[in-house]
């Protein structure tokens, strides 16, 4: 078959075998031929979410960085013969199969990383192939959960909090700047919105691997989060999203504490804006980031995820490195995009920017590129007229 891409909104229905696994080679070789985290910095890494994004930015600088074996875990659907899989489905296989050439342990997980049969499962496969870890990866990204305690489904509501929340925005595909109202979250869709993307699962995570003595000496564990600029806060930061990040953070120190008994270390890691699935779904923030994109490719400060994924390993993980902390303990890599010279600017350009000007004062075609490399589209190298397998990656 051909494959095209399909585009709903904010979610492309279809991925491309040759060009998924193009990308993550292509973020392979980066790691390879730039990176300069030590080699041993971590043995054994567990990345939990690892098809996409940082996820897999994660497990590529520790697998092809620091020569770790990683154990992944993520949801993903397969393909048939007539239809393509989940674009995580083919990045997990090229991943392996770049990592099997070069001697690496690799193994992903197909599953609810929220259910107790997966832990049950991650916790029989670091037993009989790793020992124990010394870096956990917290990288889930999911609009829903079912809770392992009550298989009650919880739905997050991207929304604001307290009042109608008047805003900028961009329709991605079309390319129109205008003003949305969003209405504001009710009680209970604060409360989803926590137990979904809040850091219970990840305490229960690290509780499971610690009662399994699972965790390595000084074993290290970070989950990802974003809090960005003002121009975003009133979605993003003071939403829904916001009271989540905060039980993030309330976890955190949960982790640390229990973690001292093997002298190991929680954080929570800010990190920059990119284009994710996610980010793509959340009003504001389209139109913030192609700005953003624009300002600091053009003061030169600009990092794709594995470039920013690579810095955080090599700055701020690895043994020896001295974190970048604030105030609530959260290391922060998200320096560059608030940097003064670039918020700056893009907070010049935000009561400017219209649907006509755009194009000059943001980057939304390299949104929109960003976007469709997710799926595995636009991949220099790849011939997206030819005849695919959908079942396999070559």
């Amino acid at each position: 078959m051909i494959v095209k891409p399909r585009i709903r909104g904010f979610i492309c229905t279809t991925a491309h075998p040759h060009g998924c696994a193009a990308h993550v080679n292509q973020q392979i070789d980066y790691v390879a031929a730039n990176s300069d985290v030590a080699k041993g910095a971590f043995g054994n890494v567990l990345v939990l979410g690892c098809s996409g994004g940082y996820g897999l930015a994660s497990r590529i600088v520790a697998g092809f960085g620091c020569g770790a074996k990683t154990l992944g875990v993520s949801f993903e659907k397969s393909p048939t013969e007539s239809k393509t899989a989940s674009a995580g489905w083919y990045n997990n296989k090229a991943f392996e199969a770049r990592a099997e050439q070069q001697g690496l342990y690799a193994k992903t997980l197909d599953g609810d990383a929220f259910s107790d049969a997966m832990r049950d499962q991650v916790m029989d496969t670091i037993k009989a192939d790793l020992g124990q870890i010394d870096l956990v990866v917290y990288s889930l990204a999911s609009p829903v959960r079912q809770h392992p305690k009550t298989d009650e489904l919880h739905r997050s509501a991207i929304k604001p909090l307290g009042e109608v929340l008047e805003i900028k925005t961009v329709h991605v595909e079309k390319g129109e700047v205008s003003n949305v109202a969003l209405e504001p979250a009710t009680e209970q869709e604060i409360a989803d919105t926590v137990t979904v993307m809040g850091g219970e699962d990840w305490e229960y995570w690290i509780d499971a691997l610690l009662a399994n003595d699972l965790l390595a000496p000084n074993a290290k564990t970070v989950a990802y989060t974003y809090i960005g600029s003002e121009l975003t806060w009133p979605i993003y930061w003071e939403g829904t999203l916001g009271k989540a990040k905060a039980d993030l953070d309330r976890a955190s120190g949960e982790i640390q504490r229990k973690l001292q008994a093997i002298e190991g270390d929680a954080r929570v890691a800010v990190l920059k804006a990119i284009v994710s699935q996610a980010s793509a779904a959340i009003p504001v923030v389209p139109l913030y980031a192609a700005l953003l994109f624009q300002v600091m490719k053009e003061q030169g400060s600009h990092e794709e995820c594995i470039e920013h994924i690579d810095r955080l390993f090599t700055s701020q993980l690895q043994i020896g490195a001295t974190m970048r902390l604030d105030d609530a303990g959260r290391i922060r890599v998200d320096d560059l995009e608030l940097a003064e010279v670039v918020q700056t600017e893009v907070k010049r350009r935000w009561p400017l920017v219209d649907t006509d000007n755009l194009p000059e004062l943001g980057d939304l075609a390299g949104f929109r590129e960003d976007f469709l490399k997710i799926f595995g589209f636009g991949i220099q190298g790849v011939d997206y007229d030819a005849e695919v397998d959908p079942q396999r990656i070559d």
